[in-house]
């Protein structure tokens, strides 16, 4: 037969489900996990973001600007000539282009250049 003292199994019997509970500490500490992650990605935010400087520094000096307008039937190699008698056309074109982000020579009347300040 059956071994002596063992309970007999009840049918339809189950142990109840607790809820669970937090106590005020346990809250703040299950608030303070979560926010966690958050405080720390607006802290890195925060910090990368400062300083940061737009420009290159490729070891010429710093050089003034003028602005020009085109007018009708200008050309860049005419406002190179005219800004920079002495220079290669081409090297003061190519700074124009540069400096207002020009994909080609070609200009419009009434558009504004700004020109490098050649020296000499």
């Amino acid at each position: 037969m059956g071994a002596a003292g063992a309970a007999p199994a009840m049918p339809g019997f189950a142990t109840p489900r607790t809820r669970l509970r937090l106590t005020r500490r346990g809250r703040a500490v299950v608030t303070t996990l979560a926010a966690l992650p958050i405080a720390v990605g607006v802290l890195v935010g925060a910090l990368s973001s400062g300083g940061a400087e737009a420009g290159i520094d490729d070891g010429r000096p710093a050089v003034a600007f003028e602005t020009v307008e085109v007018g009708a039937g200008d050309t860049l190699w005419g406002i190179a000539e005219s800004i920079a008698p002495s220079a290669d056309p081409r090297e003061v074109i190519y700074e124009i282009m540069r400096l207002n982000g020009l994909q080609d020579a070609v200009v419009q009347p009434g558009q504004e250049l700004v020109l490098p300040a050649i020296g000499g």
